[in-house]
């Protein structure tokens, strides 16, 4: 749903760059909502009622969680070839029921995005594009910049994630043709009752050619609150936990991903990520790495894709003195995207485990999507923390001290997500899935031997105009 306005009436045949002159103005109104039912059972392998028998969680639940976000978005063009926009919204979030995550019957309404800003020139001559306020900014594929903003526990819509705008931002961009360069300042929208008061800054360079692309990133973490466990000397005992582990971090990253045999196979592609992470103050050196290999079908009915995912990311090492626990930041934790598995991955963030995907896709049709995700997860470092809990907020720590000290043996999960989308309309999408994680020895061990599957499905239906 857009609504238009402008000084001088525009040709409907031709885009606003190629009509507009100076002293237009033009408005965009959009509207973003949806609605999740959710169904779990032995949610977390039913882990609550070995380590926190008497904690007020239930392990099999339904829920309902809904949002909407309605916006504006500006665009003034104050001379040839320069322009001012900006951009406003909100999210209103609710969750009816018990979640996941043991929240329930709650919700907020929270500012999404406020932002204003400048372009100017081309991107043929180089185009400067400078802006400031509450937006979104991915670097990447969003290893470590993706979510800027926390969903679930007091917001609700765990599952739905509407917000993902940082909460301040300052960004220059300058595009050259192919080459984007970006310098940003970064401010986390997080949750109140977990505001670790955290501030980024860096830089990402990156390049396009013939649908491929690779690229370079740098985070500094300026200040932060949030704390870091750190493994007992020997794997013995329970982690120690540095408050304000965060701070100071620096982290180094690329991405890419290329086609290397497009005549003789267009189809065929490969993606690799990888990030090395320190911090002198704390003697922290921390790294993980992706490789993703995949084809897909273009040319053939229902465009068949299938591709192979290995992700690992570092987890402290018991038997050092150094911290070498990699911190996921704030990443896009989709199973589209930088998930570990799909059920597990509301259990495990992308620190101490590593896992091997596979994924397959079909599209009967270009109203009919379906995707089968399998994962095999498995944990780097023995009686080494492993971090419970959406994002980077510790949840049940201290009831499930046993686990989240580390497992003493690696296999830890096996998920798999079935999932269906019908696109209704252009603008309407329906969904549901089903998935079952089945736990490993390591969850098996921690808990006396044996643990039940976690299984659960989903219907929802989101709007975009």
């Amino acid at each position: 749903m857009a609504l238009m306005c402008s000084g001088t009436a525009i040709a409907q045949d031709a885009s606003p760059e190629q009509q507009a002159g100076p002293e237009e103005v033009e408005f965009r109104f959009t509207l973003e909502g949806g609605i999740n039912a959710v169904a779990e059972e032995n949610l977390f392998w039913n882990l609550a009622e070995t380590f926190a028998p008497t904690a007020d969680f239930n392990s099999d639940t339904q829920w309902i969680e809904a949002y909407m976000k309605p916006g504006v978005e500006m665009t003034s063009y104050i001379s040839e070839g320069t322009r001012v926009y900006g951009g406003a919204s909100f999210v209103a979030s609710m969750t009816t029921g018990q979640d996941g995550l043991g929240q329930g019957d709650t919700g907020r309404v929270t500012i999404e995005e406020a932002f204003l800003g400048v372009k100017t020139g081309s991107k043929e001559t180089g185009e400067l594009d400078i802006s400031i306020g509450a937006q979104e900014l991915k670097l990447g594929t969003g290893m470590q910049i993706a979510n800027g903003a926390s969903n679930g526990f007091e917001r609700g819509a765990v599952k739905l994630g509407p917000r993902k705008a940082w909460e301040q931002t300052a960004i220059a961009k300058l595009t050259i043709d192919r080459l984007t360069a970006r310098a940003f300042f970064i401010d986390p929208n997080e949750l109140s009752s977990n505001n670790t008061k955290t501030e980024m800054a860096g830089g990402d360079i990156r390049f396009d050619w013939d649908q491929n692309f690779a690229g370079l990133s740098y985070v500094n973490v300026l200040q932060s609150g949030a704390p870091y466990p750190q493994a007992g000397a020997g794997g013995l005992g329970p982690p120690v936990f540095l408050d304000g582990g965060r701070d100071g971090l620096n982290s180094l990253s690329f991405y890419g991903r290329v086609h290397p045999l497009k005549e003789a196979m267009p189809g065929f592609y490969v993606a690799l990520d990888g990030a090395h992470q320190w911090n002198s103050r704390i003697d922290l050196d921390a790294w993980a790495g992706r490789v993703q290999v995949g084809h897909v079908w273009n040319n053939k009915p229902w465009r068949p894709e299938v591709f192979y995912t290995y992700q690992t990311f570092s987890g402290d090492d018991p038997n050092t003195p150094e911290l070498e626990r990699f911190d996921p930041l704030n990443y896009e934790g989709s199973p589209a995207s930088w998930a570990t598995g799909s059920k597990s991955a509301l259990v495990f963030i992308n620190s101490n485990v590593q896992s091997h995907q596979l994924t397959f896709k079909l599209m009967p049709s270009r109203q009919d999507f379906v995707t089968l995700r399998t994962a095999h997860i498995r944990v780097n470092e023995l009686r080494s923390p492993i971090q419970f809990g959406q994002a980077t907020r510790l949840d049940l720590t201290e009831d499930l001290g046993s686990v989240v000290a580390g497992v003493t043996d690696p296999h830890l999960s096996d998920d798999v997500f079935l999932e269906y989308t019908r696109v209704l309309t252009p603008n309407i999408f329906l969904t549901g899935g089903f998935s079952v994680s089945f736990p490993g020895d390591g969850i098996k061990n921690a808990v006396g031997g044996s643990a039940p599957a976690w299984t659960g499905g989903f219907v929802n239906i989101v709007v975009n105009y």
